[in-house]
């Protein structure tokens, strides 16, 4: 069994972002962790949140320890700071469990 978030990103920044994904993907990888889909979208229907979104995604890691494990690293968290900061205006958590 695998542990999954789905998230809602607005990206305002894609140049920033994209360096901020080729910056912690090897860091994703070496715990065991991948994406598993991830679009840009022009248009949200219906939401739940008051947060714009134009970036949906699946992060998938093998256990919720290794996902938390994953966001409190510190090699991770100066990725997040040098390049997720200024590139996201907000994050919606939309599901996260076990699949």
């Amino acid at each position: 069994m695998a542990y999954e978030r789905i998230m809602g990103l607005h990206v305002t920044d894609d140049e920033e972002y994209d360096k901020y994904r080729t910056a912690m993907t090897p860091i994703l990888h070496s715990v065991g962790g991948s994406f598993g889909y991830d679009f840009k979208i022009a248009e949200v229907l219906a939401s739940k949140s008051d947060n714009e979104i134009n970036r949906v995604f699946t992060i998938e890691f093998p256990s919720k320890q290794v996902m938390d494990d994953f966001f409190s690293n510190a090699e991770y968290l100066v990725i997040q700071e040098r390049h997720l900061v200024n590139s996201v205006r907000s994050k919606t958590v939309i599901r996260m469990g076990d699949i």
